[in-house]
């Protein structure tokens, strides 16, 4: 395999940590040539040092200052180009070098970056749920458009996409030779006419994949899987990011708390693979070593099995098509003793049933559910939400928001704005006082 140029999007956080962490133990693999990182420096700064990108962007001008201050104290032989704010990700994202865009930045923060990569035929290794909750048609017209597959990091999708490549592609067959012309067109530097590329997208077909039957999403549960249902509204923050399995960041644990994290990927998933709603399930399985089935219509199933490790998607997306040996990765089958299955119920877990309810309507829908939900979690974090409050805002915010057609980012943009605005207010009438840490 041949070195890949990386771009990343929230390299400073859990997913953009151990994406480096998958580039430094295949050193002859990748380059990073762009980093995007929020308020951290003493995370960012060792990833420059190390690393020598030639963009980075962080979150503010005075960081910027602060940032370009701390490596000139260093010494650093060259600094990188040093930008902030959506100008930056969007420098990022674009890098002329990169082969890869790895979305990671966490909220919408991302998205416009992260549509612009698509947009410019990059390819993307996804790990930013709310691209494709918030704007999905809007991003997958555009990969179509370009001749790009997105790459699914999270574990659960990354788990689907490695089980389909069982299964035959129905596009690929009919558009091998235009994906071949758009490739090269690319390669080139040329992008494909927009009017050539909407007569092929214009074949594509219904089903992408017409030997699956459906597909089932696992869900670890949470820390709440068995806890009594009249204790849920006293639960701490503490108990509710302690996540039996994975290592996240504070929102994502929040959201498998609530399982709205699921619903996200149930979206997703719709996006992603082409798939119907109804053909995309949920199932709880405690052990998360088993990260998603696919049954195909013959009734065969197939399973990706895994560790709970997000380093091991990761260099799935990075690596793809190829598959390279890795020593960080291995399932330890002598401790596998049981994989255990359930119902998913709605009653314990709401936010899983908002989020099928807002992708069926569709429109703003789908992104008023990731603007509630992030503004309510904020709020469950700083006290001043109950963990059951979460749901009730959500639900609120989407009672009182129109199935609006997006036809642009700026359209998704100000639903997201409109919602938050919404979801705020509602906190405020649902906090009548602190709740306790």
């Amino acid at each position: 395999m041949s070195q890949k140029t990386l771009a990343i999007l929230g390299s400073t956080g859990s997913i953009g940590r151990q994406t480096i962490n998958v580039v430094e133990s295949l050193p002859h693999q990748f380059h990073i040539a762009a980093l995007a990182a929020g308020n951290n420096l003493n995370e960012l700064l060792p990833q420059i040092e190390r690393h020598h990108p030639e963009v980075v962007s962080v979150a503010t001008p005075a960081l910027a200052d602060e940032l370009a201050q701390q490596l000139r104290d260093k010494g650093l032989a060259k600094l990188p180009q040093i930008h902030h704010g959506a100008e930056g990700m969007l420098a990022v994202a674009t890098h002329p070098a990169a082969d890869i865009v790895l979305s990671a930045a966490v909220g919408v923060v991302g998205l416009e970056a992260t549509y612009e990569a698509v947009r410019l035929g990059r390819t993307v290794a996804l790990s930013n749920k709310e691209v494709l909750v918030a704007a999905g048609e809007l991003v997958m017209a555009a990969a179509h458009q370009a001749g790009r597959e997105l790459l699914p990091v999270d574990s659960e999708h990354n788990a689907v996409h490695q089980c389909l490549r069982a299964s035959r592609r129905s596009t690929l067959a009919q558009d091998k030779q235009d994906s071949s012309f758009r490739a090269d067109s690319w390669e080139r530097g040329t992008p494909p006419s927009s009017s050539a590329a909407a007569s092929r997208h214009s074949r594509l077909t219904t089903t992408l994949y017409p030997e699956v039957r459906r597909i089932v999403l696992t869900a670890s549960g949470g820390p709440f899987r068995r806890t009594p249902l009249a204790q849920l509204a006293n639960v701490s923050t503490d108990q509710a990011l302690a996540h039996p399995n994975w290592k996240m960041g504070n929102r994502i644990t929040i959201d498998s708390a609530t399982m709205m994290n699921k619903g996200f990927e149930v979206i997703e998933a719709r996006w992603l693979f082409g798939l119907r709603p109804d053909q995309i399930d949920v199932i709880i399985h405690p052990q998360s070593v088993i990260h998603s089935f696919v049954e195909f219509v013959d009734g065969a199933v197939l399973a990706q099995l895994a560790p709970p490790d997000m380093r091991m998607p990761i260099q799935y997306a990075l690596t793809y098509p190829d598959r390279v040996e890795s020593q960080q990765v291995q399932l330890d089958w002598s401790k596998l003793r049981r994989l255990d299955f359930e119902k998913v119920s709605t009653r314990r877990f709401p936010c899983l049933r908002l989020a099928r309810e807002a992708m069926k309507k569709g429109g703003a829908l789908p992104a008023a559910l990731n603007a509630a939900d992030e503004v309510a979690v904020a709020a469950f974090l700083e006290h001043r939400l109950s963990f059951l409050g979460i749901s009730e805002v959500v639900e609120e915010v989407l009672s009182k928001t129109p199935r609006t057609k997006f036809t642009s980012i700026g359209d998704v943009l100000a639903a997201d704005a409109e919602a938050r605005r919404q979801a705020h207010e509602a906190v405020a009438r649902f906090s009548s006082h602190p709740i306790s840490a």
